[in-house]
């Protein structure tokens, strides 16, 4: 949307000075929906960590994360006017970490289930190893898991790697870390869940580096519910998304 674009592009005039080595050129993108309750805890979360580059992405909510978001100083917050799905907030976000000069970006949900010390994992091998991507993976260490959603897990895989060529443990997390390189390679076309899947597909059309590290997953009443709300259904949409944009 042209506000949305315009809000982005006059991120430009804030660039920082990057170093990855110190943490300055590592910048946390957070797409959120209906988060109000546990944003402002997920980005103290992040700070206590050693992350101070935020970006928060409000996808349309219809509660007060946006403005909840906004309460914590240094955070930059962009919010969508309409609800365009976690792919697109998340695109939003890379697209705003680029203008602002990151030299590595790690996305992670909104909702709490993350451990932002895990960052530290993610952004190791490409900084010491010169990976590309590193795909945090629930799947290495499922423990504590619920059943369903390990099965669910291991059919995206499969639907993935048939449809794409690429076998990963976990197509569908969405605590990721790109490099600069990375993130200005792929180009994704979903706006919604079928965007980790087509992530997956970029990293192998340009022969990208990557590797997975476990991450561990915070299952809470509160996330629980909305995955109990979100998920056979998404998991529905997601294949259907993804079959169509290979036949068109």
């Amino acid at each position: 949307m042209p506000t949305e674009r315009t809000n982005i592009t006059n991120l430009q005039n804030d660039k920082k000075p990057t170093n990855p080595k110190l943490g300055v050129g590592v910048y946390i993108v957070i797409p959120a929906f209906n988060e109000s309750l546990v944003i402002n805890s997920v980005i103290d979360e992040i700070k206590v960590a050693g992350y101070n580059n935020i970006i928060v992405i409000d996808d349309g909510s219809s509660d007060n994360t946006c403005g909840k978001a906004k309460e914590i100083s240094g955070v930059t917050v962009l919010c969508h006017k309409l609800n365009r799905g976690k792919g697109a907030a998340a695109k939003t976000g890379i697209e705003a970490a680029k203008l602002l000069g990151a030299d590595i970006i790690v996305t992670m949900d909104g909702d709490g289930q993350h451990d932002p010390v895990d960052i530290k994992k993610l952004i190791f091998p490409i900084i010491n190893e010169n990976y590309d991507v590193v795909l945090g993976s629930r799947l290495k260490n499922p423990k504590g898991m619920p059943w369903y959603k390990i099965v669910h897990n291991k059919i995206a895989n499969l639907i993935t790697w048939y449809l794409y060529g690429l076998w990963v443990t976990d197509s569908q997390s969405g605590f990721r870390a790109y490099s600069r390189k990375a993130a200005d390679d792929i180009d994704t076309k979903g706006d919604r869940y079928e965007y980790e899947s087509e992530v997956i597909r970029e990293i192998y059309k340009h022969k990208l580096k990557y590797c997975e590290v476990p991450i561990q997953v915070r299952y809470t009443d509160y996330s629980m519910g909305k995955v109990q709300k979100q998920g056979f259904v998404n998991g529905i949409k997601t294949f259907y998304k993804m079959i169509w944009r290979i036949i068109h």
